[in-house]
């Protein structure tokens, strides 16, 4: 039988580009799909800021008038900027598993990247850091999460079979909360506060929104030198606010701020919404906000999604001050299980804060590259 494959340009191929992985992993206990108007904002050129200095073509590939595989093509030139490479992302990448369909949709990648004088590509990524970024290459019988990707275990040996290798792994762990090391971490905030002249922010979620784009600033600040970061400029910072903070619960995202009122450290915190997004598909209409509202109340597990300190506070003791306000609300709403999500495999600022904890790590994503000779 042969495939065919086409270009995505319609919105009604952009839908069902967006929708193929539902059919692909309907049988899987372990997938989590993404948020359908997330994923349709973020690939709809007319609604991502990121359009406005980057670009991306969308290819998928059919057999007997089925669809069974398809990648997206991202092209960043603020990554050539920054990092000084000059290479295409690719992302969005599901397949069944046939070496034909991997090489279809490969080679249209590699053909556009060569076509705008790439010297290879690189993958699964987003436009950003804060798309899912990622191939799973172990834990395939764990639960994804709203932030990461699953995949079936052929998909790294497919591509490893087209020349594709590692360039960077990030690791997730899975964190059983005990209420035992509370005394410690909150006796430790204490000192840090008082040395350092901080607390924490006790706004109004309204007032959240007002200091969100301080926030964004210490992204840029403390996720600069990670892998394959680019910065968020105001208009793309305005959007992930718009897009992101509506589920927000102060509760779970701790702000330390100095005696100035200026942010220098974050930690962003949200229920699991994996169950919510696999019973509703994704979708928040007609009736899967409900999900979506369960969760938000009534849930032992959580994820964290993002943290930040700004540089002069790095080392400081600023993360115990987070986690103390953290640890405590989380032990007060019943929560058993905390989950990670991607921290590089060589950010021991990072994983050196789970030796205190009953951390177990379960899944290990990874980004693949294959440059051109």
């Amino acid at each position: 039988m042969t495939i065919e494959i086409r270009e995505v340009i319609s919105k009604k191929d952009l839908k069902k580009f967006i929708q193929y992985p539902q059919k692909l992993y309907k049988n899987s206990p372990y997938y989590v799909p993404s948020l359908y108007f997330d994923e349709l904002n973020t690939l709809s050129k007319d609604k991502n800021p990121t359009f406005l200095t980057s670009q991306a073509r969308y290819w998928a590939v059919y057999r007997d008038s089925e669809m069974v595989g398809r990648i997206a093509g991202i092209h960043v030139p603020a990554h050539l900027e920054k990092w000084g490479e000059n290479l295409v992302r690719f992302g969005w990448f599901d397949f069944i598993d046939d070496m034909e369909v991997v090489e279809a949709l490969v080679s249209k990648v590699e053909q556009w990247a060569k076509e705008l004088g790439a010297e290879g590509i690189h993958g699964p990524l987003g436009f950003t850091d804060l798309d899912r970024e990622g191939m799973l290459v172990d834990g395939f019988d764990e639960m994804a999460t709203l932030a990461t990707n699953y995949n079936y275990p052929y998909y790294h040996q497919r591509l490893e079979a087209l020349g594709f290798t590692k360039d960077v792994d990030w690791v997730s762990n899975s964190i059983a909360l005990v209420d035992r090391w509370i005394e410690k971490i909150e006796n430790t905030a204490q000192i840090v506060a008082k040395r350092s002249e901080l607390h924490l922010f006790k706004g109004t979620k309204k007032e959240l929104y007002k200091i969100a784009p301080q926030i964004f600033e210490v992204i840029n600040e403390a996720y600069r030198n990670l892998y394959g970061t680019v910065p968020l400029n105001e208009k793309q910072i305005k959007w992930y606010v718009d897009q992101y903070f509506g589920f927000a619960q102060l509760k779970y995202i701790p702000v330390v701020m100095d005696k100035n009122e200026r942010v220098v450290a974050f930690g962003i915190t949200f229920p699991s919404f994996s169950k919510a997004l696999r019973r509703s598909k994704g979708r928040l209409f007609p009736f899967g906000f409900i999900h979506f509202l369960w969760a938000l109340r009534f849930n032992d597990t959580v994820d964290l999604y993002l943290e930040g300190v700004r540089d002069e506070y790095r080392g400081k003791g600023v993360n115990g001050m987070m986690m103390s306000a953290l640890y405590r609300n989380m032990i007060k709403s019943g929560v058993k299980k905390v989950e990670t999500n991607l921290t590089l495999e060589n950010n021991n600022d990072v994983q050196v804060q789970w030796k205190y904890f009953d951390a177990r790590q379960h899944k290990r994503h990874r980004i693949y590259i294959k440059k051109f000779k």
